[in-house]
């Protein structure tokens, strides 16, 4: 029998395959556009001992940019695509279970949980993930958005920092300052509401990118943020001086995007759902707030040694948050052996939380060149913890035109394919 990638957006409602012989014929069965499974295994060493784990390799779910709900359109450096999560949540979870990220981002596990009606949760140590996660999953109206907009006066600012103007026109720069103090003053007197935390959300999401349909000049992609001097750099190469933005108008048109595909029955199952999660800002080893036996399935993609520079990302929107970077403890082990123990104790934390039989799916790569295939050094890390390691999943997919600008081809260097282990509790 051959399978297929399934539905979108809407729960496609396919077998529980939560069982790990049901799991691997599913694998085995599997058929995309032609190709069928590939199968080996992986064999490494636990403690002296040859651990084999069958590996399945296929493209399980779609490569096209943008077959996935319109609120999942928010940059974030080193994320996955949404059919990742919603392969194992449609297969080892039922409507109601719980679904978390220990590493969340941009949330993409949580969103795509929340989604197929399954209660979200997630953590990360990045205070930026919380402002990019939660408005999404109580998202307003667009008249409530454009209505509050109007509300703001959008020249009452003190705060003028002029080494800026590298990224943007006097009066834009006006307009984010203005939007600052606005957000940071209603923020000192109560939690932001769903509005403010949504607009707050689509700002930091603007900031910098290299369309008009960012506040800045012409920069690198949207999910980082360069340093000022390589931004005069990228200005005087390109012969480019900001333009004039609008700040209320662009947060209103990328907020009608990212709403575009929100209907009633997914913002009653958002209702249902998303007020019983928890999020939390915290090391993913450490999240005592979290009950024991209580998670359904983690999905997940830890840092991945020093590929990526989170905190030199996010400088721009620490600012606008009034976040401190110094404060924000960041820790991205640069040596496998330091990698491994910081992994072990990320699952430790995970069995605890863990209902007995239910799963974690590790999301890895491969890192410094294909040299490092973190799925052989993450099986032992899981066994370590007290969990199955069941199957590794390697979808196989071509570059996306993210790595392309980089000039990264595929089978050569950077992160080729998402490899995922799967462990499950006993």
């Amino acid at each position: 029998m051959a399978l297929t990638q399934p539905s979108l957006f809407e729960p496609s409602a396919p077998e529980l395959l939560s069982d790990a012989t049901s799991f691997e014929h599913y694998l085995t069965d599997f058929e995309w556009e032609g190709k069928s499974t590939e199968t080996f295994d992986t064999v490494v060493d636990v403690d002296g001992d040859a651990v084999a784990v069958k590996t399945y390799v296929n493209e399980f779910w779609t490569s096209r940019q943008r077959a996935a709900h319109s609120l999942h359109e928010v940059s974030y450096r080193a994320c996955f695509k949404p059919q990742l999560p919603r392969f194992f949540i449609e297969r080892l979870t039922k409507p109601g279970d719980t679904v978390y990220d220990p590493f969340m981002g941009r949330g993409t596990t949580p969103l795509e949980a929340a989604l197929l009606a399954r209660v979200p949760g997630g953590c990360d140590i990045n205070p930026l993930s919380r402002v990019l996660v939660e408005p999404r999953l109580h998202p307003p109206a667009i008249d409530a958005v454009r209505q509050r907009l109007l509300d703001v006066n959008w020249k009452a600012h003190h705060e003028f920092p002029e080494e800026l103007l590298t990224f943007y026109h006097p009066e834009t720069l006006g307009e984010i300052c203005a939007l600052k103090a606005y957000l940071l003053r209603r923020l000192a007197a109560c939690p932001l509401d769903a509005i403010d935390a949504w607009i707050r959300m689509v700002a930091v999401n603007r900031l910098t990118g290299h369309s008009p349909g960012f506040f800045s000049v012409y920069t690198l992609p949207p999910n980082q943020a360069v340093s000022i001097a390589a931004q005069k750099k990228i200005n005087a190469e390109r012969n480019q001086i900001p333009p004039r933005r609008s700040v209320p108008k662009l947060i209103l048109a990328k907020s009608k995007s990212l709403l575009a595909d929100l209907d009633d029955t997914t913002r009653k199952r958002f209702t249902d759902t998303s007020g019983r999660g928890l999020f939390l800002t915290a090391p993913a080893a450490s999240t005592p707030e979290i009950q024991s036996a209580t998670v359904n399935l983690v999905v997940t993609s830890p840092p991945f040694l020093d590929v990526v520079d989170y905190a030199g990302d996010n400088w721009l929107r620490c600012w606008f948050c009034g976040i401190d970077p110094a404060e924000v403890r960041l820790t991205i082990p640069k040596k496998i052996e330091d990698w491994r123990a910081a992994m072990t104790s990320v699952f430790a934390e995970l069995h605890r939380v863990l209902l007995p039989g239910g799963h974690v799916a590790f999301e890895v790569g491969e890192v410094r060149g294909g040299k490092v295939r973190l799925e052989e050094h993450v099986i032992p890390c899981g066994v370590h913890a007290g969990l199955e390691p069941v199957l590794v999943l390697i979808n196989s997919q071509e570059f996306t035109k993210t790595a392309a600008c980089w000039g990264v081809d595929n089978n050569r260097k950077g992160t080729n394919t998402n490899r995922i282990v799967l462990f499950r509790k006993g």
